[in-house]
């Protein structure tokens, strides 16, 4: 099976190259994989990545590459949509016509943070932002592309959309900006009106590896045949930056980090009090029933934690192994 990855430096990527890696030193020819990013291929150049598919012809695309720059979005539109939304549909359209998977990430910015529900897949989407729009296109696109395509590689071919939230890995995320304040800072002030799922970008690879290969047979991986669509991959429960701030730093002092911002002085306030060039949705929360029961079709047991169990393990491994 010939796996290609993009976006191999980012959060995503780092993680994929961490569970493969594991992976094939239980069953070392289960895969044969590719890893892009920056320097391998500029995603802004669509020619170089039409070349990279048709060389080396992968049977499974995870595409966790994407222009993620929210506010900077606002002034590079269509460098925003090149990555988010041309992509997307360039890996789509290969995947359809030669019988592949797509796996790909999407984000809960495509709503418009309207009402205090868990959105489901088949609410309607409202993306605020140039960053939200385009993200929302890429994921039209996708659908639009396997559902007009036509032969005989097309019955074969399937895809997934992830979405996600507030994702936190190896790399600049909010959980490690929080922790590097909290050094020299003895109070701070974050959004409390905000509601979302903090996730781990390990076990959202994990689940990702479950749900696109059936690991049941050590000698043989294989690719399961999902029903293609949308899927909302996010722990269970729901917090605020402020909480998730709260947590981390709690979480840091218990592990033995030296902070000098105490959890008291993180003060809560409003999104209103702190403007930025784009908006976000102030409810990012997103049901998992479907993706559960999608894993419960195969067998799979739950597994998704409460988002504050991923955080607290997260944190503490940061502190083990002097990162923040």
């Amino acid at each position: 099976m010939k796996i290609l990855v993009t976006g191999k430096d980012g959060q995503l990527g780092k993680a994929f190259q961490k569970k493969f890696q594991s992976l094939l030193q239980d069953n070392p020819s289960a895969f044969d994989i590719q890893y892009i990013g920056r320097r391998e291929c500029d995603l802004a150049d669509l020619s170089v990545l039409e070349n990279i598919l048709h060389e080396y012809q992968p049977n499974v695309i995870i595409n966790a590459a994407a222009y993620t720059a929210v506010d900077k979005a606002e002034q590079e539109i269509d460098l925003a949509f090149t990555i988010n939304a041309a992509v997307p549909e360039l890996l789509a359209k290969y995947a359809a016509s030669h019988g592949a998977c797509l796996l790909h990430y999407s984000t809960d910015y495509v709503f418009d943070g309207q009402g205090d529900v868990f959105y489901n897949e088949n609410h309607p989407i409202g993306p605020l932002s140039s960053y939200a729009k385009s993200k929302a296109e890429g994921e039209r696109l996708i659908s639009e592309v396997f559902a007009s395509s036509r032969g005989p590689q097309v019955s074969k071919s399937h895809y997934a959309i992830f979405r996600a939230s507030w994702l936190y890995g190896d790399g600049d995320n909010f959980i490690r900006t929080i922790l590097r304040l909290a050094q020299d800072r003895s109070e701070l002030k974050v959004i409390a009106d905000q509601f979302g799922v903090p996730t781990s970008t390990e076990w959202l690879v994990a689940l990702s590896a479950d749900f696109l290969f059936d690991m049941s047979r050590a000698a043989n991986i294989v690719l399961r045949d999902f029903p293609s669509g949308i899927y909302h991959a996010v722990p269970a429960g729901q917090t605020t930056w402020y909480g998730l701030a709260c947590l981390a730093v709690e979480t840091a002092k218990a592990s033995g980090q030296n902070l000098l911002l105490e959890v008291a002085n993180i003060h809560a306030i409003p999104a209103s009090e702190y403007p930025l060039p784009a908006p976000r949705p102030m409810n990012s929360r997103m049901s998992t029933q479907k993706l559960q029961k999608a894993l419960a079709d195969f067998g799979l047991v739950s597994q998704f934690p409460q988002w504050d169990q991923l955080v607290r393990i997260y944190v503490a491994d940061l502190v083990k192994n002097q990162l923040i």
